[in-house]
């Protein structure tokens, strides 16, 4: 800890000429730089960690990752990733989607769907967020709106799993109200998981399972439905909810 690392700076106004030297961080005791990093968020916590061995020591604190995440009562670690931080098809088109802030939700943007026929989610997280050697389950949390025209009884394929290593695919719905028609259509399909209620008033369903494990760096996931015509709307996605797997 008593060397100093070296960074390298690019110098505007001088062409591409880096210079090298130590950084000015490094004189800071680590607690103080784990306090600092404590106030940003956990990708850009990811993102420092690789600046140097001083800032990987301080991104390790508990202290950091205390006001991150909130446990569960096995202290395992569990996380949101917001809307924000997925790359949704046409996310940034304001005839499709729209970004709108509501009090029940953590985040200060969610997503509303307002009309597309190709609904296609995908999103990558650092495994640094999680807590190793656990079993997760991932869950796409949301709210429909008129009983989300055009989505609400088709079975959308889910993806979640480590990068490198065979994913399953499944299926969800994301409507949770069944009239006689749909019930009968859901009882054909009883592999098609359904969506739940939350406690605080959202709901979610569940994208799959994995295990975080070293050596594995990133997890990926996907929520498509691409194969009906119809267009689709009336959904308010808050984020992807991971959390260590309940016993079943």
């Amino acid at each position: 800890m008593g060397q100093k690392n070296s960074v390298e700076y690019r110098c505007e106004g001088r062409g591409d000429n880096i210079v090298s030297g130590p950084s000015p961080f490094d004189d800071l005791p680590v607690e103080c730089i784990s306090n600092i990093i404590s106030f940003t968020s956990p990708r850009d916590a990811c993102v420092v960690a690789t600046v140097s061995k001083t800032f990987g020591y301080a991104v390790q604190s508990d202290s950091v990752w205390e006001k991150f995440l909130p446990q569960g009562a096995s202290g395992k670690k569990c996380i949101m990733v917001s809307a924000k931080e997925l790359a949704i098809t046409w996310g940034n088109s304001p005839q499709h989607w729209q970004w709108i802030s509501i009090p029940e939700s953590r985040f200060e943007k969610v997503a509303e769907l307002l009309s597309v026929w190709w609904f296609e989610i995908r999103g990558k997280m650092n495994t640094r967020l999680l807590s190793l050697g656990t079993h997760y389950s991932a869950y796409i949390v949301f709210k429909t709106v008129n009983k989300c025209s055009g989505l609400a009884d088709l079975p959308v394929e889910v993806r979640v799993g480590l990068v490198g290593q065979e994913i399953p695919k499944l299926l969800i719905f994301f409507d949770g109200y069944m009239d006689k028609d749909a019930r009968k259509v859901r009882g054909e399909m009883r592999d098609v998981m359904k969506p739940k209620k939350r406690e605080d008033g959202w709901m979610e369903a569940e994208l799959g399972e994995f295990f975080s494990e070293e050596g594995c760096d990133q997890i990926e996931l996907s929520v498509l439905e691409i194969k009906s015509p119809y267009w689709k709307c009336g959904l308010v996605i808050q984020g992807i909810e991971f959390r260590p797997t309940k016993s079943r």
